[in-house]
């Protein structure tokens, strides 16, 4: 028994149900394959962000103590009530001293 030859003229017969097998599986694979890829650059895009929020983090928790970021308007008026009381402890201190 000889071989089939295919060529451009060659008829293949495949039932329906079989070529909408077909379809519908490579429609399930292509939109796997676009979710997975969508998934992908999210959760990439997220790691970006992450990382930048965690510079961030450690810039400010570095520089923060230091006094490099400035201070709060809080903090200034505390500092001036500091220093007022200061100046009047150090009077009453003179004062008491001076008798």
């Amino acid at each position: 028994m000889a071989a089939p030859r295919l060529n451009d003229g060659s008829e293949i017969t495949i039932p329906v149900r079989n070529i909408i097998a077909l379809i519908a599986a490579t429609a399930v694979a292509v939109t796997g394959y676009y979710r997975v890829g969508e998934r992908l650059s999210v959760l990439e895009r997220n790691a970006e962000l992450s990382a930048v929020q965690i510079e961030a983090n450690s810039e400010f928790r570095i520089l923060w103590p230091r006094g490099e970021l400035g201070s709060l308007p809080a903090d200034a008026e505390q500092f001036m009530m500091l220093e007022f009381h200061q100046l009047a402890l150090d009077e009453i201190r003179a004062e008491l001293d001076g008798r």
